[in-house]
């Protein structure tokens, strides 16, 4: 046994002597939150942030995606899809759903190719005058460039201020 400790020992020091390819990085995390109220029920909302998003969120790594969607249940993803042959990408998995009151989910979104998770969650609040505050966290971890976290802060008040809010007050989700 000893004989095989020390090999292996052996084995990994060489190894790792002639691989100068690996890069290790720093890992980090941040976090943060948004809230906006909105007319509406909170099924209403919560129905209008899940589905097919495609005519309010404008983020995408096609030009001109055949879909966006998030599947509001556990499990679910959060699918952008390219073309009607189903070329695309999953930038979320939904890993906790309970409609009108929370959805979760978990992934790189628009950052994939990073080691980087986001754990993004909808709280949904009725409130008085038939309006729901809808409340967004963001939890992110890994390898975290400088100037990132508020880059996806910003990006999050783009699509609750200036996509999700005017789609909402204008009546869009209502078709």
């Amino acid at each position: 046994m000893k004989k095989f400790i020390l090999i292996l020992l052996f084995f990994t020091i060489s190894i790792s002597a002639q691989d100068s390819s690996i890069i290790t990085k720093e890992c980090s995390v941040f976090s943060f939150k948004d809230s906006l109220t909105l007319p509406g029920s909170t099924m209403e909302i919560f129905d209008a942030v899940t589905g097919d998003i495609s005519e309010w969120w404008d983020h995408s790594f096609y030009e001109n995606p055949y879909k966006l969607y998030i599947e509001p249940k556990a499990g679910g993803g959060f699918y952008e899809v390219f073309n009607k042959e189903g070329d695309g990408a999953l930038h979320a998995t939904v890993i906790y759903s309970d409609r009108g009151k929370q959805i979760r989910f978990d992934g790189p979104l628009g950052l994939s190719g990073k080691a980087l998770q986001l754990v993004c969650t909808y709280n949904f609040y009725a409130m008085e005058n038939d309006s729901t505050k809808l409340v967004l966290s963001v939890n992110g971890s890994g390898e975290i460039d400088k100037g990132i976290p508020a880059i996806i802060k910003n990006v999050w008040f783009h699509f609750l201020h200036e996509q999700f809010e005017p789609y909402i007050l204008a009546g869009k989700h209502k078709k």
